[in-house]
């Protein structure tokens, strides 16, 4: 028998002849290396905030080579991290810590098992404690991306397009894989470049990504596993909580516009609306609109990012995805409406692992392979530059100075104009994650309508994940995140009860979430656009301070500075402003109704909702447009005479005057 003194824990990887096996249709099927020695042991761990993943090789023993058993399986597994203990007996029930016919009785060996993510470090000790290993922690990013490009650049069929359900393969040309955009959802969401082998820079990231998601869906729904949600997603209706572009404007003004009837405006916007209680809606309605929120989000970010880096191919990974048709519908579904097919979200079969599996590959012989780590960093997308006097804006605006601007209209939503002259604007984009996502969901959670005095007296750290929550006091310096930095907003919710929270601080994580949100894709639709001040406006803002200081601390967060962030003081009324400067010298010339439609309303993807559209017929429609025209004629007419008459006015005044 081996002496176990004698014997390298870990065996080389052989990855000549690697290809998926067995029924390719199922979830993480195996993948086949030929060529491996089965006398070795392989095993990695990724141990995520909410899930354990392991890749391990299984040895096949009638294929023999030299005397030696050659041939066998990686294959993909995954536990709750908060049943640690059943992932620890799993790897002791199938022998995984050592190599084929060596004895396991001995402890004179120093095993290591390769292992990434936040619980590598968080759960060190207790592999150390039951199962007398060790851990040997690789870097998230390097793994992921590793993962991710052994994938792309060995393994046939790995890589999807899914739209309407249906997937379709998608080759991958090796002379032109690189760069691309890899988008890895976890509890929060990582954006990494990817330019070769050994070159990648995590560009950004966004805290609302599957944690978000699952969190509010344990409190709204009542899950306490993931793929429930997911399952309970397919069967309900999202238009009966989200604000649709036909319930704000009808459906004739939007075929006038060129608008879509049933582009979503406001995710949860109905509720406000709505007075009903949470437990007046079904788990399944409230399900399907989280995921729509939340996915087109993803997708929305992960778009400007990729147009911001000049990529066509974007990538996504990471265990919240989980194969499920209606995530990867949603993010493609996005990223085409808003690169107007230019750009293609792509998929991988075993999208959850990448992480575990760039770890494994550690194991690889260097010299047969160039599969090899690369430290990476964060990368930003401008120079460092800062504010004058402290953050404060020192040059006053004039009228020349002033154009061009972005202008942010926070209302249900979230439409993003580019103004470049009196009269002259565009808008560009929209988010539907806006006032009325923030104050539906915090109806819902906790009942209460004075929401801005509730968030002033909350804690978001008791339901928000943050860095240091996952690595430790000193956060992710490799990459240039503290602590104290949000990772994923509702991220730590381990309670499906809504008794064992507080009010306020939902509340305040809501008001977190959100606004830095806004923040972060204004700042990056006016790099796109070029722009360097943004003005931002709107009844959701109310002049309040958090509200604006967050939106300001994420401005100057992502543009170091760069971009000029203002705040109107009428931010609530600037449409009825609008309507009352078009009375151009007391003299009624438009209302410009047109205009100010186009530039309120927001822009996100279709909706799949399967209520009832229609409540009144296209001819009562008619009807009832053709009598507000009526009306509103009179009402010009009544303007215009008064107009007259205040001339009339003005001039005997101005007569008397002058005989005085």
């Amino acid at each position: 028998m081996t002496n176990l003194d004698e014997m390298e824990y870990n065996g080389l990887l052989d990855l000549e002849g690697a290809e998926l096996c067995g029924d390719l249709e199922e979830r993480n099927p195996p993948i086949s290396l030929p060529n491996q020695s089965s006398d070795g042991a392989l095993l990695a761990v990724d141990i995520g905030g909410t899930l354990i993943k392991l890749v391990y090789f299984e040895g096949n023993e009638e294929v023999k080579s030299h005397g030696r058993a050659t041939g066998g399986q990686l294959t993909f597994v995954k536990f709750q991290t908060s049943r640690l203990d059943e992932c620890l007996e799993f790897i002791r029930s199938k022998r995984l810590l050592y190599g084929r016919g060596l004895d396991t009785g001995s402890t004179s060996m120093n095993v290591k098992i390769k292992a990434t993510g936040g619980g590598a470090f968080k759960f060190a000790d207790v592999f150390k404690e039951k199962l007398g290993v060790s851990l040997d922690k690789l870097d998230e990013m390097d793994t992921v991306v590793t993962g991710a490009n052994f994938l792309l650049k060995k393994i046939s069929n790995e890589s999807f397009t899914c739209m309407h359900g249906k997937r379709t393969p998608v080759v991958v040309n090796q002379q032109n894989l690189f760069p691309y955009l890899l988008v890895n959802i976890g509890s929060g969401v990582s954006m990494i470049k990817v330019m070769g082998n050994r070159k990648f820079e995590r560009v950004t990231g966004t805290h609302i990504g599957g944690g978000t998601m699952f969190g509010l869906a344990k409190l709204l729904t009542g899950c306490t596993r993931y793929d429930d949600f997911l399952q309970l997603s397919q069967q309900g209706d999202n238009l009966v909580l989200d604000l649709i572009v036909k319930d704000i404007c009808g459906e004739l003004v939007c075929q006038k516009q060129g608008l879509s009837a049933s582009t979503l405006a406001s995710s949860f916007g109905k509720v406000l609306s709505s007075r009903r209680k949470l437990s007046d809606y079904k788990a399944e309605d409230l399900a399907t609109t989280l995921l729509s929120a939340f996915t087109y989000n993803i997708a929305q970010v992960s778009f400007l990012v990729a147009s911001l880096l000049r990529l066509k191919r974007v990538y996504f990974g990471g265990s919240y995805i989980r194969g499920h048709a209606s995530t990867m519908d949603n993010i493609s579904y996005a990223i085409d409406f808003w690169s107007k097919g230019q750009m293609h979200a792509i998929f991988l079969r075993h999208e959850g692992f990448l992480g575990a599996l760039g770890a494994l590959l550690s194991n690889l012989n260097l010299k047969n392979d160039d599969m090899i780590f690369e430290d990476s960093k964060e990368s930003e997308f401008n120079n460092d530059s800062s504010y004058a006097d402290g953050g404060k804006l020192t040059t006053e605006l004039s009228e020349d100075s002033v154009f061009p601007y972005l202008l942010v209209n926070i209302g249900s939503g979230v439409s993003m104009i580019e103004v470049i002259g009196k009269g002259k604007f565009e808008r560009i984009i929209g988010t539907h994650l806006g006032g009325g996502t923030i104050l539906g969901l915090a109806r819902l959670l906790t009942g209460y309508d004075d929401f801005l005095d509730l968030s002033q007296r909350g804690d978001n750290l008791t339901v928000d994940l943050t860095v240091g929550d996952i690595y430790g006091e000193h956060g992710y310096p490799k990459i240039g995140l503290p602590a104290t930095t949000t990772a994923s907003s509702f991220g730590k919710v381990t309670s499906n009860k809504l008794s064992d929270y507080r009010a306020e601080d939902f509340a305040a994580a809501l008001l977190n979430a959100f606004t830095y949100n806004i923040g972060q894709i204004s700042y990056f639709v006016a790099k796109l656009s070029g722009l360097k001040r943004i003005f931002f406006r709107g009844t959701y803002i109310c002049g309040h301070a958090k509200t604006m200081d967050k939106i300001s601390r994420a401005l100057k967060y992502w543009s170091k500075g760069e971009v000029q962030t203002t705040f109107l003081c009428h931010e609530g009324f600037m449409g009825t402003l609008g309507a009352f400067w078009s009375y151009e010298n007391m003299g009624i010339h438009d209302l410009a109704a047109n205009d100010f439609i186009k530039e309120v309303l927001l822009s996100a993807p279709y909706m799949i909702g399967k209520a009832q559209k229609n409540e009144s017929s296209l001819e009562e429609e008619v009807k009832r447009l053709s009598q507000n025209n009526v009306e509103l004629r009179a009402e010009l007419e009544r303007l215009k005479q008064e107009n007259i008459e205040l001339k009339s006015a003005l001039s005997k005044l101005q007569i008397n005057n002058k005989s005085l």
